[in-house]
């Protein structure tokens, strides 16, 4: 039975060449059940296979916390990769040769017993020397799961041995090289029927894989294979039949190479990609809690952003309402940091109670800026109050002093009575007796209900116990239902809401916090500068624009290459490094083309238009269409893959086309309308028959569909009346426009050596004026507000 769990994926040619080799390892196949909260299997309804993490909500009384100031560092120390290296270093610990490199997961691993290598060639050459096969670690470093394979194996003296002396082992961060990872969750996918974090791979000396899990207990239990076992009987078999795991890592390799060739096709999409699109999402949506599929529950802002637009262009008020039932449930659970904003990664029940309290930028980005669409859309309030809290809480705590945004904040944190012991989600959860304590009884009656806290606690399925006698806050009830119940004003309420939350965010910030992953991820920023400039456009708060500026300014300072063209991925502790991958240049040139429409500033267009130019000549596959994920394969990478899918992250092969598009329309390439066009058709047979798995490709099929609106404004950068019809243009939800400035200077000198007709647009009567155009063609230019405004909802 083992033996068919392991190979079920595996096409029959694969199964008849490896079943005398695994026959040898099958006592030691997991089977796909786990404790629950178990991370590292991911269902296989949710394409963004997460792994070892969990999600966000708040209304317009409690606005004000999150402006509270950067004070929550200096009321604790946070436990930072730093203090920990100098801990281990004053107890007298020598390192590993991790302790060389950037990546805080890494330098995590820095003081364990076992002999690590980073990713290269050194460690290969090791393998070969001794002749030993490789372990490949691959993890994160707020991943739960990552953390307790350490404490238990890699921290363990005795296992450390059993490592050191049967593999070579390298160490991977997911986040700085998501190539690799990509290559590796393939294998992992194929030969478990799962995949996750800690990804735990086992490699020849050619990189090819031959036996793959996640997380593996010291010894065997919960159904699973203990990796003292695994690690022997790989050693064994690799010392006494090499050549049948050899064989077996080919047939591996080869079958997965299949599977990326049969992502490529030339064949059209269908006319009726959007509604086919439409109708599997509404199939797995959840009309009682919001949000898609049963638990684990995962915020997925693609497929709200998607459905958003949808209604716009189709007047379909059940996908509007999918979208904002979803956004509202998810804003009111325990998903969301309810005292300083911002969302955990997901839900762990159907209801977005009990998260897996990690923070992810990439979240923070998405969802910020879905939830301002939501507002430009429906402009309900609570939509731009959330919005606000997650900008609020990246700005405050999320934002290094050059001005990039960190990577993320870890699930586990010391805890508070007993900082030795970690524990998941202690700096946010509160007992009552901590509520009453700290609150006046009238203020903690009201903000017990609101919140749904409890004397036992408030989460009822906690199989680990551990959130025993714990509430995580959500809103249980409504300002309205108090202020009927209570027979309180409703002002008077908020009020008091208002002054609980502040406190109980005072109180928290005493806490040790959780670890910070400090390094600056090139793609993520350019997530979050997106998310900056579309919350300014909309909301019209100048810290936003000026944030976005800032970190785009880092980026260009000390993210390039000398060349000027080229990207590194990765910043930390003074130092760029590693080659970017496709989603670096692709949600780097999305966030400054959005930058550029909040702006006018024409070196953001000018950079956005270089990395597009520089995103072809490095990821365009000229034969099939479309971007690889990595740059030229070389000998550290034994497939090219190709990824269409938006997981927790959008493709970038998503994101491109949808750029490709945009870009087309502000300078009239055509030649990039066939490539974003092209872009769609490589995956044409996959999104035929799933679209549901890419929604923000979707987004872009939407793009090229329905006609763009050219939006030029003539007028004076940073005159009143030139700013005024800018905030007009943002006012209205319009996915499919394009916004030009007419400067009358070096930026319309720009804008003009590609459009024609733009170079003899002027400000008339000396006054702002707007040109709404369609296919190159405008209507009557007017410097009146209102007249735009109608011109723009035509």
């Amino acid at each position: 039975m083992a033996i068919k769990k392991l190979l079920r994926p595996l096409p029959a040619s694969l199964i008849l060449l490896g079943v005398a080799l695994i026959a040898v390892l099958a006592i030691f196949i997991a089977p796909d059940w786990l404790p629950e909260r178990s991370g590292p299997v991911a269902p296989a309804r949710d394409p963004a296979f997460v792994a070892t993490q969990r999600l966000p909500g708040r209304s317009s009384p409690d606005e004000a916390v999150s402006n509270t100031s950067a004070a929550s560092d200096s009321l604790n120390q946070r436990h930072t990769v730093e203090s920990y290296i100098s801990r281990k270093v004053k107890e007298g610990k020598t390192p590993n040769r991790l302790i060389n490199e950037k990546s805080p997961y890494l330098l995590q691993h820095a003081f364990n017993p076992v002999d690590w290598f980073p990713w290269g060639e050194e460690a290969f050459a090791e393998a070969r020397r001794r002749n030993k096969p490789i372990f490949l670690s691959i993890g994160y470093s707020t991943c739960h799961w990552c953390h307790v394979m350490e404490r238990e194996s890699f921290e363990n003296e005795r296992v450390a041995a059993i490592m050191n002396e049967n593999v070579v082992s390298i160490k991977i961060d997911r986040e700085e090289r998501p190539d690799i990872d990509t290559i590796y969750m393939m294998a992992t996918q194929a030969m478990t029927g799962s995949g996750g974090w800690p990804m735990s791979v086992f490699l020849t000396h050619d990189l090819k894989p031959f036996y793959a899990g996640t997380y593996f207990p010291v010894e065997s239990k919960y159904g699973r294979p203990g990796f003292v076992d695994i690690l022997t009987s790989i050693g064994n078999t690799w010392a006494n039949d090499q050549d049948n795991l050899l064989d077996l890592a080919e047939q591996i390799t080869a079958s997965l190479q299949a599977q990326i060739a049969q992502t490529s096709s030339t064949e059209g999409l269908p006319a009726d990609l959007d509604t086919r699109a439409l109708a599997q999402i509404a199939a797995g949506y959840d009309a009682r809690y919001g949000g898609f599929g049963q638990a684990p529950k995962f915020p997925r802002p693609v497929t709200a952003s998607y459905l958003l637009r949808y209604s716009h262009f189709n007047g379909d008020e059940s996908a509007l309402e999918m979208a904002t039932n979803t956004l509202g449930a998810m804003a009111r659970g325990g998903m969301y940091d309810q005292i300083g904003g911002g969302f955990h990664r997901y839900s762990t029940d159907r209801e977005w109670h009990v998260p897996h309290f990690e923070k992810m930028l990439y979240d923070q980005a998405q969802l910020a800026s879905v939830y301002v669409d939501a507002f430009q859309l429906t402009k309900d309030s609570i939509f731009a109050t959330v919005a606000r809290e997650i900008l609020d809480y990246v700005l405050r705590d999320m934002t290094s002093p050059e001005g990039g945004f960190y990577s993320a904040e870890d699930a586990d944190s010391p805890l508070p009575d007993n900082p030795d012991e970690h524990g998941e989600g202690a700096y946010y959860v509160w007992t009552r007796a901590e509520i009453d304590d700290l609150l006046d009884p009238e203020s903690a009656a009201i903000f017990k209900d609101r919140f749904g806290v409890s004397a036992g606690g408030n989460v009822k399925n906690d199989p680990q116990n551990e959130f025993t006698g714990k509430n995580i806050l959500f809103k249980a009830r409504s300002i309205e239902q108090l202020s009927a119940e209570l027979s309180i004003d409703r002002a008077q309420i908020e009020q008091i809401l208002l002054k609980t939350r502040e406190q109980l965010f005072r109180e928290r910030s005493k806490r040790p916090r959780p670890q910070q992953d400090d390094k600056v991820v090139t793609s993520w920023n350019g997530l979050m500068i997106s998310a900056l400039s579309r919350a300014y456009q909309v909301l019209r708060e100048d810290r936003y624009l000026a944030a976005a500026t800032k970190a785009a300014s880092f980026i260009e300072a000390s993210l390039y290459e000398q060349d000027g063209r080229t990207l590194l991925r990765r910043f930390r502790d003074g130092e760029a490094g590693l080659p970017a991958q496709l989603d670096d240049y692709a949600f780097l040139a999305q966030g400054l083309i959005d930058l550029y429409e909040s702006t006018g500033e024409i070196n953001w267009l000018r950079r956005a238009i270089g990395l597009t130019e520089s995103q072809l000549n490095i990821f365009w596959d000229d034969e099939g269409g479309g971007f690889y994920d990595a740059p030229q394969n070389d000998a550290l990478h034994v497939l090219r893959t190709k990824s269409w899918v938006d997981m927790a992250e959008p493709s970038g092969n998503s994101v491109a086309a949808l750029n490709l598009f945009r870009l087309a329309e502000m300078t009239d390439n055509d030649d990039w309308r066939k490539k974003g066009s092209a872009t769609m058709s490589a995956f044409s047979t996959r999104l035929s028959s799933n679209p549901s798995s890419a929604p923000q490709m979707m987004t872009a099929y939407d793009f090229a569909k329905n006609t763009t609106k050219q939006i030029v404004i003539a007028g004076e950068p940073g005159a009143p009346d030139t700013q005024r019809m800018l905030q007009e243009a943002h006012r209205h939800f319009l996915p499919n426009r394009v916004l030009l400035l007419a400067d009358g200077a070096e930026g319309q000198q720009f804008l003009g050596e590609r459009l024609a007709f733009i170079r003899n647009v002027r400000p008339l009567q000396g006054k702002a004026t707007a040109y709404v155009c369609e296919h190159y063609v405008c209507k009557l230019p007017t410097t009146d507000l209102e007249v735009m405004g109608k011109l723009l909802d035509e």
